[in-house]
């Protein structure tokens, strides 16, 4: 006989517009279809805070999106937007039969989401994700969480959250990648170095531009790519030109999920200059397409295979230069966790006996 079908509710600043936006945030599409696939009874009820910007719920994959249209206003609009997130949850905590929520990011979502499951005795996780674990946070002090509703997507996160709000995550629930996405056998690895992400301070691609400079000392001909688009694009360009590297380094601007997957199996290093990661998807992503990676952060206490973790730009030239010029070095797929697992764990937490069939 059919089990009745339970609804999680998450709540997130944003969300896929559509079934080809493949860019608003790729490791949460991909976690929402781990459920999918995973937890065939459970409905998924996803409320979108501030993107897309439309007002009319749709359907995505089979689930339904209840986009919220804050467009990142402040004030009385954020107020408005929370209040319309209010209602919505009352509509499905009514209608549907709620097993709980779970907020991305310990930010709004979870302030709205942690009083409302108070309010109805229901479960409420925060999945801490990045920036929410970093100093200033200025919604833990209005959601006031302990230990027991919290998950660090990393070791780093809950390191970095307990010390600055003196709260330890109970969980720690990784990241993960779909390995199904991956048919890419043989690839030739015809790009030397190859970076992707929003460009942004934060990211450091002035970094990126300085050691494919240096590398180019050792390397005339090296091939280095750099996908994403930002504020910051005019400001790499001109740092690319005053460096004379325009053969070395193309910018190829936003790219598709799928595309940048395709880049990373014919990459030979994944360069993650950023100078703050919770446990970045791009770099699980990379290792799995068989390139090695090279960071400052890292996110886990265990080391991870191919996955280099260096303390300064000089050390990340120097190891770049040790996998570039080393003619044997294999470049083999590796599976630090996949998101069917992290979305096992997670329904985990939302099950009396820690099981949901």
């Amino acid at each position: 006989m059919k089990q009745p079908e339970k609804t999680l509710i998450v709540l997130t600043p944003g969300f896929a517009a559509n079934e080809a936006d493949t860019t608003c945030l790729p490791a949460q599409q991909i976690f929402i279809k781990a459920i999918n696939k995973n937890f065939i009874n459970i409905k998924i009820i996803i409320i979108a805070f501030q993107y897309p910007f439309i007002s009319s719920t749709y359907q995505w994959n089979g689930n339904t999106i209840i986009p919220l249209n804050g467009k990142n206003k402040s004030k009385l609009s954020r107020l408005i937007v929370w209040f319309n997130a209010w209602k919505n949850l009352k509509k499905i905590n009514k209608e549907d039969n709620v097993i709980g929520l779970l907020s991305f990011w310990c930010t709004e979502c979870a302030f709205v989401a942690n009083y409302f499951a108070k309010k109805n005795s229901l479960k409420h996780y925060s999945w801490i994700l990045g920036q929410d674990a970093r100093e200033k946070n200025k919604f833990i002090k209005w959601t006031k969480p302990n230990g027991e509703n919290l998950i660090a997507m990393s070791d780093f996160l809950a390191a970095e959250f307990y010390k600055n709000y003196k709260i330890k995550p109970v969980y720690v629930i990784p990241n993960g990648i779909d390995p199904s996405l991956y048919n890419f056998a043989n690839s030739e690895r015809n790009i030397d170095v190859l970076g992707a992400g929003s460009l942004i301070p934060l990211k450091q691609y002035d970094v990126f531009i300085t050691v494919v400079k240096e590398l180019q000392i050792r390397i005339p001909r090296i091939h280095a790519v750099l996908c994403g688009k930002g504020p910051e694009e005019k400001k790499i360009n001109n740092i690319i030109n005053e460096m004379n590297l325009q053969n070395n380094i193309t910018l190829t601007g936003e790219k598709s999920h799928p595309e940048i997957l395709q880049m990373m199996s014919k990459s030979k290093i994944f360069l993650h200059t950023s100078s703050y990661e919770g446990f970045s998807t791009v770099c699980l992503e990379a290792l799995y397409a068989g390139a090695h990676v090279i960071s400052f952060c890292k996110p886990m206490n265990a080391s991870i295979k191919n996955w280099h973790i260096v303390n300064d730009k000089n050390e990340m030239i120097e190891v770049a230069l040790s996998i570039l010029l080393n003619p044997v070095i294999k470049y083999e797929p590796v599976l630090f966790y996949a998101m069917d697992d992290s979305a096992k764990k997670m329904m985990h937490l939302f099950s009396d006996n820690n099981i949901i069939s």
